[in-house]
């Protein structure tokens, strides 16, 4: 929990907490992977498989070890368990205005939608989320 606290920003009301975090790791098809540097955790994706499709439900970096290829590192673990798994494609929602956009467009996926108004963030803000989607392979 600690990078999931440190990763996102409380103003967007995106981190989840520890019970919802826990409840979706004991449902069928979901899948955790995280990035050590030694004995520290510093990031994870979180990932639920639905047939042949996932969906990155979260991923995180802890702020210190960003820009270092660790969530490039983890969604390319997404798709190499979601391929052992016969999957075809990743999908992911994200805040239309988040920075990871471009890392989510370097590791190949591409728009497919918007959800007008889809974030409440803690401050009030409604924000867009834009769907985007990566298939396997293409990646």
């Amino acid at each position: 929990m600690e990078v999931m606290n440190s990763a996102f920003d409380p103003g967007y009301g995106e981190a989840w907490n520890e019970v919802q975090t826990m409840s979706m790791l004991a449902m069928p098809g979901v899948w955790l992977s995280l990035a050590w540097i030694g004995e520290q955790p510093v990031g994870f994706a979180l990932n639920r498989q639905i047939v042949d499709e996932a969906e990155l439900l979260l991923l995180a970096v802890s702020p210190d070890h960003r820009r270092q290829g660790v969530a490039m590192a983890l969604i390319d673990r997404s798709r190499a368990i979601l391929r052992q798994r016969n999957g075809h494609r990743l999908h992911l929602e994200v805040r239309h205005n988040n920075p990871a956009i471009e890392l989510y467009k370097r590791a190949g996926f591409v728009q497919i939608g918007r959800r007008p108004g889809y974030y409440h963030g803690a401050n009030g803000q409604i924000h867009d989320a834009l769907t985007l989607s990566c298939a396997l392979s293409q990646a």
